[in-house]
């Protein structure tokens, strides 16, 4: 079982890894999961708790690579408690580099400058690491505001009526527009 089964293990319900999780639950032939370490294989608690049952309940070992572990139902306890503090230094280290992008993203904004990718009628310039206007798409941007707020169309009647390939409402992130 390959250890990249998602870019993220921040989420419990994971699809890839559930998937996988499934498949060695209903092969007899699967008795070893390899993963390169214990941050690649549980990020959160949820997953910690369904590898253990996988162990306990089916006899499965996990190999841990790079870390020269292997948890089975035959390993010391020693190796179980060091097993669970990686668990909990992973869990640590996802939840600090969440609240770091956060703090970065917020430090930007402060900066005046836009976090993210710009929105649609702006572009990011990559050399002053600004947001400034695209002369191409904003006009339709501006049009499509103009429209609306006149009070006589609707968000569908504005989409509608820009529907010859420019903009629509659509196009613009469902938080920023309310009808």
């Amino acid at each position: 079982m390959p250890d990249s089964c998602s870019p993220s293990a921040t989420k419990a319900g994971r699809t890839n890894f559930l998937a996988r999780l499934d498949r060695v639950k209903k092969s007899k032939d699967i008795r070893v999961i390899l993963v390169e370490k214990t941050d690649r294989l549980t990020g959160n608690f949820q997953d910690y708790v369904l590898i253990d049952e996988l162990i306990q309940k089916l006899d499965i070992e996990v190999h841990m690579v790079k870390e020269g572990e292997v948890l089975s139902q035959k390993a010391k306890s020693h190796t179980k408690l060091i097993h669970g503090i990686k668990v909990v230094l992973a869990k640590n280290f996802i939840d600090n580099l969440s609240e770091e992008t956060a703090k970065g993203m917020m430090e930007k904004a402060a900066q005046g400058h836009w976090p993210s990718t710009a929105p649609y009628g702006y572009r990011n310039n990559k050399e002053t690491r600004l947001v400034e206007l695209d002369a191409e798409k904003a006009p339709y941007v501006k049009r499509a505001f103009e429209l609306y707020a006149t009070g006589n169309h609707t968000l569908r009647g504005v989409n509608s009526n820009h529907a010859q390939g420019r903009v629509s409402f659509s196009t613009f992130h469902r938080k920023a527009i309310r009808e």
